[in-house]
C-alpha cells in the first residue's frame, strides 16, 4: 500500500499538468458518424420451399478417403481426412483406387494390409517424394466401414490423409 501511494503522489502532479494542457486546447467533441443507407432498396423475396426428404437416404459420414502412400519420412500427418470431392490425379494422373463396398471390416483390413505393400513398392519407384495417392471407396451405409478405414489411416506410418492443397 505505502509503494502505490508513493507512485501515486509522485505521479500527481505531471497528469495534473497534462490534465489542464488537455483543457486549455478546448477540444470539441464531433458528432458520431452516420451510417449510410442502402445504395437500392431490397425486395422482399418468396419464402424458399425445400422438397420433401421422405425417401432420400443422408450419409453420415465420408463415402471415400484419399491417401498418400509412401516413407514415413515424406508423409504429412494430419488427423483431418482430405476434402471429399476433390480429387484428382497427382504425378501424371495414374492414381489408384480400391473399392470396399460390401465388404465386412475384417474383409475390408485384410484388403487394405494386402494392398500396402504393392502401393509401398509403387511408390518406392517413382522419384521423390515417393508418394502415390490412392482413392479408398468405403460406401455409404451406416458408416462402420468407414470408420475402420480411418482408423487404418490413423494406424499406419506409411499412409496419411493427402493435403487438401493437392486436390483443389
Amino acid at each position: 500500500m505505502v509503494a502505490i501511494s508513493r507512485v501515486q503522489d509522485e505521479a500527481r502532479t505531471p497528469f495534473q499538468r497534462i490534465r489542464q494542457n488537455l483543457h486549455a486546447m478546448e477540444l470539441k467533441r464531433t458528432s458520431p458518424k452516420k451510417k449510410k443507407q442502402a445504395s437500392r432498396p431490397l425486395l422482399p423475396s418468396a419464402p424458399i420451399s425445400n422438397p420433401p426428404t421422405d425417401g432420400l437416404a443422408c450419409k453420415a459420414g465420408k463415402t471415400y478417403f484419399v491417401i498418400q502412400v509412401g516413407e514415413p519420412a515424406n508423409l504429412y500427418k494430419t488427423l483431418k481426412p482430405s476434402g471429399a470431392g476433390r480429387y484428382k490425379h497427382h504425378h501424371g494422373g495414374n492414381g489408384i483406387m480400391i473399392d470396399l463396398h460390401g465388404l465386412m471390416n475384417a474383409q475390408a483390413l485384410v484388403k487394405l494390409r494386402e494392398c500396402l505393400p504393392v502401393w509401398m513398392d509403387m511408390a518406392m519407384k517413382r522419384s521423390y517424394p515417393f508418394l502415390i495417392q490412392v482413392k479408398i471407396v468405403c460406401g455409404g451405409g451406416n458408416q462402420v466401414l468407414s470408420e475402420a478405414v480411418k482408423n487404418w489411416i490413423r494406424q499406419n506410418d506409411n499412409v496419411a490423409n493427402a493435403p487438401k492443397r493437392l486436390f483443389a
